[in-house]
């Protein structure tokens, strides 16, 4: 599945259904009198999130959405019925935002089942009916039925992960993540190997977590360099960072500090969050270079530095134990999985 944060489309609620125009004409009914209608409801635009998306891609392709309008009165004082709403479907996380040059925050998706009635539909028109009054018996005006809202909004997905994992290409997160959770993120003796987030279920002493792997961190990222800074709103929600460190880089401290910049740069919190240290790859290291390397770490970060190996698994545990110490088992879930469920089926639509 094709991985897509950002989507624009147009959204339109449908308009209301027109009054009709009708009199009462019966066989022995001496007095008649108007008798049309009101017109239906126009269909509201609804946005709901739901399990098991984690991708806008279904906007690439699809990204006009009309509601219903409603349908018209007709005699004998009916009145039309309503349009179908239209719900769409976004994952958990989707932001909506104005089309304008500050993308103004319209909505913000980020709980499983939460619905927002978006755009309201047109009301319907009157009928003649409701026109009657006692000087004018036989009215013959009605309404036309009120006009939807329309807009465009852009969709833009920020992942829900309790630990985001960041650093500098090829620092191992990839393996990291690999090793910890089911996830299958492509690993390579190169930069960028990852090229899109990534999540991963992380089940560690009887908890279970989410945990986000994005695109690594090069010097001038926040200007456009490298793969950019975009991917960075995936750990804005993120409660502690876990930053990898590669132990055959040639100044550790730097590499520390290059990731720690460009997060500075892009803002949004990202600098005051949790974070926990990692020295990573050090199963080719002696230990007298690996606690050489930990001091210079420690020092640039002023944090404690734990040194592993996402590869042979040393560490790991340690690093595991911080980030559930970190996110609190008050929002760790309880990992009660049996094996047994089925697959949550979706639509995008």
């Amino acid at each position: 599945m094709h991985f897509l944060d950002q989507a624009k489309i147009f959204i339109r609620s449908g308009w209301g259904g027109g009054g009709a125009v009708g009199f009462r004409r019966e066989k022995y009914i001496e007095y008649g009198g108007p008798d049309g209608g009101d017109g239906g409801k126009g269909g509201d635009i609804i946005f709901e999130a739901v399990p098991g998306l984690n991708t806008l891609i279904d906007f690439r392709y699809t990204q006009h959405f009309r509601a219903q309008r409603g349908h018209g009165g007709s005699g004998s004082n009916k009145t039309g019925a309503g349009g179908d709403d239209l719900v769409i479907k976004l994952p958990v996380g989707t932001q909506i935002l104005a089309d304008d040059e500050e993308r103004t925050l319209l909505a913000d998706l980020t709980e499983a089942g939460q619905r927002i009635v978006f755009l309201k539909g047109g009301d319907g028109g009157r009928g003649n009916a409701s026109y009657k009054t006692s000087t004018n018996r036989t009215p013959r005006q009605h309404g036309t039925g009120w006009p939807g809202q329309e807009m465009f909004v852009w969709l833009r997905l920020k992942l829900l992960a309790d630990a985001g994992l960041v650093g500098l290409p090829n620092a191992g997160k990839s393996t990291f993540i690999n090793g910890v959770t089911n996830a299958q993120a492509k690993v390579g003796a190169y930069a960028f190997t990852t090229t899109r987030p990534q999540l991963g279920v992380v089940r560690h002493k009887g908890n279970e977590f989410v945990i986000a792997d994005i695109p690594g961190l090069i010097e001038g990222a926040a200007e456009g360099a490298g793969i950019g800074d975009r991917f960075l709103g995936h750990i804005e929600r993120c409660k502690v960072l876990l930053h990898l460190v590669d132990a055959n880089d040639a100044d550790v401290a730097t590499s520390y500090r290059v990731v720690r910049d460009e997060l500075e740069a892009y803002g949004a919190g990202l600098l005051d969050k949790k974070i926990i240290v990692a020295l990573n790859k050090i199963d080719m290291l002696d230990d007298e270079l690996i606690a050489a390397l930990s001091a210079e770490l420690e020092e640039a970060s002023g944090a404690e530095v734990i040194p592993i190996s996402g590869a042979s698994g040393v560490g790991v545990d340690w690093v595991l134990d911080k980030l559930l110490e970190a996110i609190g088992p008050e929002h760790a879930r309880v990992n009660d999985d049996d094996g047994d469920e089925e697959p949550v089926e979706w639509s995008p639509i």
